[in-house]
């Protein structure tokens, strides 16, 4: 505009001379009727041009007052790089530090900033009206091309990706992408039990047998999972285990005059059970509103159970007359199907992100369960019932930086008694266990991410500790 604006008072100027030309070459014309009448004419046309040079300069000093208000309030940099979010149509950096907003456009009642690049101006011969007016038989004629400066950016859907502590994930996997998970889990458990068999005379004596047993366990888990968007809020997991358990068991009865501690070792591996878990965003939260994902995970029971493993035992396994009571061998998984929904939620509070989970696990029963004792005999149980779980945890997420992040939190499960016919088995209680939790993440690449957790038992129920190390690796 101030380019066009130099060129109109250039031609402007022009004009001007010719017309100071011509009057002079009138001036020394005979004093005629005619003559006179032109030589008024062209002092008007003089004086009008001279108005419409006052005007223009009038007008330029505007922009240029315009120009250094609005290059005070935002640079021309931040203007350059805003996109998006404007109720009106947008100048970038590059307008403003030509001129690009006029104060034509102000004065016409428009309080947008518009682009204004490429911008034709007409003039019509005519008096002047005003500074920001053309002259009087005629208008100036803006034309704004309304080019779009951008658009704002989608918004992200997703929740935020945290370092996984817990074995629900919470961020979906994106639709049509398929996300392979190798992973492994160690998990290691001590356990004291006294067993008194006997019957006490008066208080603190007692005649009989105590048998105090010291239990370690070892679990490894190879797993491998598979996660695939279907879309933008459901997806799709298989997982497939392969489990190695090892457990030694101390012994030492006392009041038998044995004085070495007996050691009885067993171990088993195999395939564990399968699962299969469907997850569902069911919201767009934001920092006020978590994100919610409800899912629904159903658990096979294609490992070995603890009723194929061979006990020792030659007859009905009561106390320790017979055998040790003890299984040969180590199951790879319960025995039972089950199925388990849950809701996760994701609160993303800058910098951090608080995140939980809220779950329950059904096992369906099994009839006409039976034991298989040393001697190839079945031992008949009836009907088993497993109790079931109530599960939650919570925790915090904290990104480090672009690719590492860190996380903590707490996991609780409340497992019900066993019951065998419809009756509460013996000794079966419930149980609480929880566990403290650390977890760090590391992104290698957009394809590639570590995942490293471990896990503490703050009950004696619970696993002493677990640690788990994941990969999983998009494609």
């Amino acid at each position: 505009m101030r380019k066009r604006s130099m060129q109109g008072i250039r031609q402007a100027g022009c004009s001007t001379l010719l017309l100071l030309g011509g009057l002079a070459h009138a001036q020394n014309l005979p004093d005629e009727g005619p003559t006179a009448a032109k030589l008024e004419a062209l002092k008007r046309e003089v004086a009008e041009q001279a108005a419409v040079l006052d005007a223009m300069k009038r007008s330029m000093a505007q922009q240029e007052a315009t120009i250094r208000e609005l290059r005070s309030i935002v640079g021309a940099d931040a203007l350059a790089n805003k996109r998006g979010g404007q109720r009106g149509p947008g100048v970038t950096g590059a307008d403003i530090a030509t001129g690009a907003a006029t104060a034509p456009a102000a004065a016409s009642g428009n309080t947008g900033l518009p682009n204004t690049r490429n911008v034709p101006v007409n003039q019509a011969q005519g008096p002047a009206q005003g500074p920001a007016q053309g002259p009087a038989n005629g208008s100036t004629t803006v034309a704004q091309a309304q080019e779009p400066v951008g658009r704002p950016p989608e918004r992200d859907t997703r929740p935020p990706e945290i370092a996984p502590i817990f074995d629900q994930p919470g961020v979906l996997t994106p639709p049509g992408r398929l996300v392979v998970e190798p992973a492994f889990q160690y998990g290691y458990s001590s356990n004291n039990r006294v067993a008194l068999v006997g019957y006490t005379v008066i208080p603190a004596i007692l005649i009989g047998l105590i048998d105090v047993r010291e239990v370690k366990t070892s679990t490894y888990v190879a797993s491998v999972a598979f996660r695939y968007g279907i879309t933008k809020r459901l997806e799709i997991e298989a997982k497939v285990p392969y489990v190695h358990s090892s457990g030694s068991t101390i012994s030492r009865e006392v009041f038998t005059g044995t004085a070495v501690d007996n050691v009885f070792n067993s171990s088993g591996s195999g395939l564990g059970d399968v699962e299969a878990t469907l997850r569902y965003q069911l919201n767009y939260g934001n920092d006020r509103m978590p994100y919610f994902v409800g899912w629904l995970r159903y658990k096979s029971n294609t490992g070995k159970s603890p009723f194929d493993v061979v006990t020792d035992c030659v007859q009905r396994c009561i106390g320790n007359t017979t055998g040790t009571g003890l299984p040969l061998g180590m199951p790879t998984g319960t025995g039972f199907h089950a199925i388990q929904p849950g809701i996760t939620w994701l609160l993303p509070t800058d910098p951090a992100v608080f995140f939980g989970t809220f779950s329950y696990l059904h096992n369906f029963g099994r009839d006409n369960v039976s034991r298989t004792v040393l001697n190839g005999q079945k031992e008949p149980l009836g009907k088993i019932e497993p109790g079931d779980i109530f599960g939650f945890n919570f925790g915090m997420g904290l990104a480090l930086n672009e690719r590492a992040s860190f996380s903590i939190g707490y996991d609780q499960s409340i497992i019900w008694p066993t019951k065998q016919n419809g009756q509460t088995v013996p000794g079966s209680v419930r149980i609480t266990q929880g566990s403290l939790l650390v977890g760090y993440s590391y992104r290698f690449s957009d394809r590639y991410t570590l995942n490293i957790s471990v896990g503490a038992g703050l009950t004696r129920d619970t696993p002493d500790l677990q640690v788990n190390v994941r990969l999983p690796i998009t494609f």
